[in-house]
């Protein structure tokens, strides 16, 4: 009898203990699970923040978000031969901003009719020259154009060099809207340097004895852009200055 009961123990014993493995088992089965869905959601989370970052990255500039001009002079480069103009149309495209609006002005450039012009402009454009600089002048009497090209902002600012003569200036003095022409000073045909202007309604400009201005290109898309700039006038009602809205060109793209 005594050994039936201790088997009954034993057995009583045996079936506790598995149910105590059993129990435990599932309670380790649910942390694993526990654990996963935590790993999950934490790995979800950082996906998500991840998401939104890449999204604000790749947003719309918010208004005033317009980087200001950086006035300063800029390292001096060697005038590029004309031959750098491979006598051939070039697509420019200025990444330009003002206030909360941002455009691209994208220019048509002659390298064949204005070769020394081009191979200039394109050389500076392709070695940052023109980044981050601003438009330092406006005109909206006489005459109608935006001015750029100048880092100091001064209207004096050169790359280091100058050059000349004047190259294909119209014979009637008429400047069309969406013309891309070289800035110099007065009457001096060699002065050319980086500065040019864009014009954004049609202009007569008189000849001197430089023989008028060099049309290296036509803008080709983004005249709304700097006929807004002109719309909202220079600063300080004045007709002749800084743009009352500033602008600043964040890069240039050439092909």
């Amino acid at each position: 009898m005594a050994s039936t009961k201790q088997r009954q123990r034993t057995q009583q014993a045996r079936q506790a203990e598995k149910r105590a493995q059993r129990q435990a088992a599932k309670r380790a089965h649910k942390q694993r699970l526990w654990t996963l869905v935590a790993l999950f959601t934490v790995l979800a989370l950082v996906g998500a923040f991840v998401v939104a970052a890449l999204i604000n990255n790749n947003a719309a500039p918010e208004a005033g978000a317009c980087p200001a001009a950086v006035e300063e002079a800029r390292d001096t480069y060697e005038l590029a031969d004309p031959a750098v103009a491979e006598d051939r149309a070039w697509t420019v495209t200025l990444q330009a901003c003002s206030g909360d609006t941002t455009a691209d002005i994208v220019l048509e450039l002659d390298g064949a009719a204005a070769p020394q012009a081009v191979a200039s402009f394109v050389t500076l454009a392709q070695g940052g020259y023109f980044d981050g600089t601003g438009c330092h002048r406006l005109t909206t009497q006489g005459i109608f154009v935006l001015q750029c090209g100048d880092p100091t902002f001064t209207g004096s600012g050169s790359p280091g060099y100058y050059f000349g003569p004047v190259e294909n200036a119209p014979d009637d003095d008429v400047y069309p809207a969406g013309t891309v022409a070289m800035a110099r000073r007065g009457d001096d045909a060699n002065s050319m340097g980086s500065q040019f202007f864009l014009v954004y309604e049609e202009s007569t400009i008189p000849s001197d004895s430089a023989g008028g201005y060099t049309v290296f290109g036509t803008i080709t898309s983004g005249l709304d852009f700097v006929q807004a700039v002109a719309d909202a006038g220079v600063a300080e009602g004045a007709p002749d200055g800084p743009p009352a809205n500033p602008v600043t060109i964040e890069g240039v793209e050439t092909q």
